[in-house]
């Protein structure tokens, strides 16, 4: 692979929009006016006996006003998430959310026409609509839980204007957040994104107080975050249950993410069930650090006291390498990323913390943040996030309605990506300890990937229940502590002071019940990798036929071509089974 210079950088958005104010603006804003004007001029003329020349016409139409909206939108979240207290950030996306409500709200008479359709009216426009299929197949799912249409415009002017408003001070509050901490006798402040790269520090000292300056911090602010929590868990049921009659909250992403409830129960059962192999981990764990026992602060300690730095540019390189060994094609893709200046690496006051991968438009190359410290962790983030807009870039011949995974298959690509950099360190490491560490890390990874993302899920199904009858931010608190218990059992030390830990996860705040795709992805992920390891290059064209669906045929189908059924439990036990072997093959070593 051609040898570059990868420098820490912030993102260009330029092609995204050519401006965000002054005539080029305008004109764009005309534009999508032009659009929803003329799909707005159809609406008295929908009936069930449409021809499929003049339905296929208007789905052109609406996929036109869904990019536009796309750019419009993407930006002013990007532009935000790079600086969530620059004001002329914040004043655009004010604006950008306001005016993707109203184009919405103009809209739904079509989508409220197209899921009203008798099933016999759907099934003669479904079976010409190829690539919109799955797309328009997912709105009818909603069909029992859609309001009328003046009420479904009330509810899009309330989230706009609610909670949407609420989870954009809950990212300008935690945001704004500054850390302080002494590290070899200086005492530093930092972002919330440095302060995190000391939980992997060979010192035990260091870790604790990173850990407890995250939880001071959170605490401070402990009351007022969770009550925004408590006003978006009301929102969530008041709509989604009392209004439009779903069963339980965690059932809203379940239908969203087209897999039925019984899969994700089987799917959370089996992760309780498997408490124990994290929990013997750790004490192995504590064991080899030399400790009676593990506490919360060391889940993550390194297993050498020497922890190595990886300078941005040969990390980049590295990742890239990595991908190039698996299949040169997504390799190409991943670093378009870079070549395309849609990478912000840069650490700096304002930023939003984490990492994500944005993918906004088919073909136009995703936009990737993360934070990148030097730690090992970050490598590992780096190709996770350039996973994902490889995966966006395989489904890219698809429409813009239909190229973004389902929630529950949207990790495959970015664990793979990270498994892949593993076996690529292992394969190249002769050193026993290195290699112990390497293992180490990646079943840390899988714990915090499987395990810990599978008991948040527990916990907000937990959580909306006592905030549905009244209970408080002190209940909750208490809650988590529990949940927390439950997972380490008598494994690990816990400090009380992690009973503020659920205010610092922004998922359940912006994506309820989000997190147990990430648990779905990486268990997926095991089964498929040790298929690659089994078939070696064989395995390889089939794979990325898996991604290239993108989100155009629901996860069942998807996962039926690939041998998996989702609604096993010995499937996902057959990933614990992969975890158990990784941790049997470090106390080997």
């Amino acid at each position: 692979m051609t040898q570059e210079t990868f420098e820490q950088t912030i993102w260009s958005l330029d092609d995204l929009l050519p401006a965000t104010a002054g005539p080029e603006f305008e004109r764009l804003l005309a534009a999508l006016e032009e659009r929803v004007t003329e799909l707005e001029g159809w609406r008295d003329c929908l009936s069930a006996d449409i021809s499929a020349n003049d339905f296929f016409q208007l789905m052109r139409l609406y996929e036109s006003i869904t990019e536009y909206e796309s750019r419009m939108v993407g930006y002013s979240r990007l532009w935000f998430a790079a600086d969530t207290q620059s004001q002329d950030a914040l004043g655009f996306r004010g604006r950008m959310d306001e005016l993707s409500t109203q184009v919405e709200n103009r809209l739904l008479f079509f989508t409220l026409w197209w899921k009203a359709l008798d099933d016999d009216a759907a099934n003669r426009l479904l079976e010409e609509a190829v690539d919109w299929r799955y797309f328009l197949e997912s709105l009818r799912r909603f069909k029992p839980y859609t309001l009328s249409e003046p009420e479904e415009k009330v509810v899009n002017l309330k989230d706009v204007n609610g909670v949407q408003a609420l989870v954009t001070l809950y990212d300008m509050i935690t945001n704004k957040y500054t850390f302080t901490l002494e590290v070899d006798g200086v005492v530093q402040e930092l972002t919330r994104a440095e302060l995190s790269a000391h939980y992997y520090s060979p010192s035990a000292e260091l870790r604790e107080a990173a850990y407890r300056e995250l939880n001071r911090v959170y605490a401070q602010d402990g009351a007022v975050l969770g009550q925004i929590y408590l006003h978006c868990a009301r929102d969530w049921r008041s709509e989604n249950m009392t209004l439009r009659h779903f069963e339980s909250p965690i059932a809203v992403r379940n239908l969203g993410n087209d897999i039925p409830d019984p899969v994700v129960d089987t799917l959370l059962d089996v992760c309780q069930q498997n408490e124990a192999v994290f929990q013997d981990y750790f004490r192995l764990k504590a064991d080899w650090l030399g400790l009676d026992k593990l506490r919360r602060f060391d889940i993550y300690a390194p297993l050498s006291r020497v922890g190595k730095e990886y300078p941005y540019g040969p990390a980049v390189e590295m990742v890239l390498e990595s991908l190039d060994s698996f299949s040169p094609v997504v390799a190409e893709q991943a670093r378009r990323v870079f070549t395309d200046g849609h990478i912000d690496s840069e650490i700096r006051p304002g930023k939003q913390g984490g990492a994500f991968c944005s993918s906004l438009v088919p073909g136009l190359t995703p936009w990737v943040k993360v934070n990148y410290t030097g730690k090992a962790r970050d490598v590992a983030t780096l190709a996770h996030e350039l996973g994902h807009a490889m995966h966006s870039l395989m489904a890219s011949e698809h429409s813009i309605l239909t190229f973004h995974s389902a929630l529950p298959l949207a990790e495959t690509a970015s664990v793979f990506a990270e498994m892949i950099l593993t076996e690529r360190l292992l394969e190249g490491e002769s050193d026993p300890a290195v290699r112990r560490n390497l293992l180490a890390a990646a079943v840390d990874d899988a714990y915090a990937t499987v395990m810990r993302q599978a008991y948040f899920i527990l916990f907000e199904r937990q959580a909306h229940e006592l905030v549905a009858n009244g209970k408080t931010t002190d209940d909750l608190r208490a809650v988590y502590l529990e949940n927390l218990r439950q997972q380490f059992g008598d494994a690990i030390d816990l400090d009380d002071g992690f009973q503020w830990e659920w205010t610092a996860i922004p998922h359940i705040y912006r994506t309820p019940f989000y997190c147990y795709a990430y648990s779905f992805g990486q268990l997926l992920v095991l089964a498929l990798y040790q298929r690659y390891r089994e078939e070696g290059e064989t395995f390889v064209p089939r794979y990325l036929e898996i991604l290239s669906y993108g989100g155009s045929a629901s996860p069942a189908h998807v996962l039926t071509e690939a041998g998996v059924d989702m609604s096993s439990a010995a499937f996902w036990q057959g990933g614990f089974d992969v975890i158990r072997g990784m941790v049997d093959q470090l106390a080997a070593l």
